[in-house]
């Protein structure tokens, strides 16, 4: 069964929405963290900052943040499906978002803060390692990474839905 085309254009619009709000979510999530939370915890001797670090990272890992933080790609996917065909620059400004969060947040996220939350939450906070500055600048290096790389990809998301036309509506 094949969708009409004004269901698929309102669900494919839908789904756009959707990934802009996502990805905004997200942007603001790790913006906070990097605006707030990182200086905070800067100031921090070493065995505090073990603690509270390794119960940070142990209390994001829930299914609402998993949805939420792992989604935003889908909802670029879906909603470049049915318009595959008819999507001009909006669509590849949907695309590279999708794209750019999925590698560089979700793909970096699992190669590089989530070895390090590992390592940090091996620590006892008693008897640090030698490298646990280290590892904390690592580590806040990498969520600032992600914040800009999740800034991109919300602009480009929402520019992508300003360039979006309504179907039926013809180019000047």
């Amino acid at each position: 069964m094949q969708l009409k085309p004004p269901v698929s254009a309102a669900l494919s619009h839908g789904c756009h929405v959707a990934a802009v709000f996502w990805l905004g979510l997200m942007a603001g999530f790790f913006a906070t963290y990097s605006g707030n939370v990182s200086p905070a915890l800067q100031g921090l001797e070493g065995p505090l900052y073990a603690v509270v670090q390794s119960a940070l990272n142990r209390h994001v890992r829930h299914a609402a943040f998993f949805v939420f933080f792992c989604l935003p790609p889908l909802w670029c996917g879906l909603a470049l499906l049915p318009a595959w065909r008819g999507r001009g620059a909006w669509g590849w400004g949907l695309l590279a978002a999708g794209l750019l969060y999925a590698a560089g947040v979700v793909v970096f996220t699992r190669q590089v803060n989530l070895p390090l939350n590992a390592y940090t939450e091996s620590w006892p906070p008693a008897a640090l390692p030698a490298d646990w500055a280290l590892t904390r600048e690592r580590w806040n290096a990498a969520n600032h990474l992600r914040t800009v790389i999740s800034g991109a990809a919300f602009l480009l998301a929402v520019l992508s839905l300003a360039l979006r036309r309504p179907q039926g509506m013809s180019t000047p």
